[in-house]
């Protein structure tokens, strides 16, 4: 089975490639999408025989860590995930591309216009994601039809800073958020500004986001295990890595019955309702002076009680005392004071352990990123000079 490269155009061009993702969901040749103008990915050698009956669409994974891995997604994946999507939204619709399509958020919403047979309608990036062309596009779209769009939470922050940018969100039935955590401030203030927020939690393996504001679209199954390790199965899921049989059997569990999972590098947990609260990544804990901090509560109490902080983002840097520090980068908001690392820690006790307040503290006008939004958390500790 060959397997073809499929350059993906950027911005408003983007929905030239729908024609070609539709042969290949009908059986037709496999694509691998990539975003034009960047290195086509290489397609590792690989027996027809270890692929998918159905694979349609081979994409790489964006985690914030790693060489990136081709996930093989059969054309069954791809239309459950799509159904299950519009299903929970309250009906197909006509979606609002924001995201490059050469990563699985901005695929998934070019296949969910496939799915609801409705054209959907491109943001001109040409100039980098800006809330006017936002709002330019989001005119575009039909009136008749339910409408729909998925962003990152750094966009979501953008728009949501400009007030013709948060009235075009708000005319909208659904605000997907996902490719990075949402935090709860955000998620606050988009709401009461009248926009429809649906958080998203999955990745390139499950065929996009499969749990949404913590639960399972119908089909997905969600699991933790013994060791807070959350585990994803049911219709939506990859059939493994192209050309990587070796990794396909470290990440992808079977159990008795036959049932397949895919185990996360994310820590979480099920509540009493069984709705999933994701934790963050296990490795992205930092353990400093033998105490464990989990980088998104860190995250979370700045946003809420650190004034002047836009986004936030922590890691664990070298320490030859403690072994690593925690070490937090802030976007500050426009015309923010600079604080320093004493007053950052006085704002944060009481809302975070002691053990977990930052030794350091630096700035920048953007959190460097991986894919489609999720932070770089290598280039983020590279901000700081530990004097290496």
């Amino acid at each position: 089975m060959e397997i073809e490269p499929l350059a993906v155009p950027a911005g408003s061009d983007a929905v030239a490639v729908l024609p070609r993702l539709a042969r290949a969901l009908s059986g037709g040749a496999p694509v691998a999408p990539y975003l034009a103008g960047s290195p086509a990915p290489v397609l590792p050698r690989h027996s027809a025989a270890g692929l998918p009956e159905d694979l349609a669409v081979v994409v790489g994974t964006s985690g914030s860590t790693g060489t990136p891995k081709l996930a093989m997604l059969g054309g069954d994946a791809l239309r459950a995930s799509a159904h299950a999507t519009h299903a929970r939204l309250g009906g197909p619709g006509q979606w609002l591309l924001t995201l490059p399509a050469g990563h699985v958020a901005g695929i998934q919403v070019l296949l969910r216009s496939l799915d609801a047979d409705t054209e959907p309608v491109a943001t001109d990036t040409s100039g980098g994601f800006t809330p006017a062309a936002f709002v330019a596009a989001a005119r575009r779209l039909s009136p008749g039809h339910r409408r729909y769009t998925s962003v990152v939470p750094t966009q979501l922050v953008r728009l949501l800073d400009d007030p013709a940018a948060t009235a075009a969100l708000a005319s909208l039935d659904g605000v997907l958020v996902g490719g990075a955590a949402t935090p709860p401030l955000l998620r606050r203030r988009a709401e009461a500004a009248g926009v429809r927020v649906v958080t998203t939690y999955g990745m390139s393996e499950t065929a996009g986001g499969c749990v949404y504001d913590g639960r399972a679209l119908s089909g997905v199954r969600v699991r933790v295990d013994a060791e807070g390790r959350v585990e994803l199965g049911g219709d939506t899921l990859a059939g493994g890595y192209l050309g990587r049989p070796d990794l396909t059997f470290a990440a992808f569990a079977v159990d008795t019955d036959g049932s397949r999972w895919y185990r996360t590098d994310d820590a979480g947990r099920l509540d009493d309702d069984g709705v999933l609260h994701v934790e963050g990544r296990l490795d992205d804990v930092v353990v400093t002076g033998g105490m464990k901090v989990a980088p998104r509560v860190v995250e979370e109490a700045a946003l809420e009680h650190v004034p002047g902080v836009g986004e936030a983002v922590v890691v664990g840097t070298p320490d030859p005392e403690w072994g690593q520090a925690v070490s937090l980068l802030v976007v500050p908001t426009p015309g923010a004071r600079p604080l320093s690392v004493v007053e950052v820690r006085e704002h944060l006790r009481g809302h975070v352990p002691d053990h977990a307040l930052p030794r350091r503290v630096t700035a920048a006008a953007s959190v460097p990123v991986r894919g489609p939004g999720k932070p770089d958390r290598a280039a983020v500790a590279a901000l700081f000079d530990v004097g290496g």
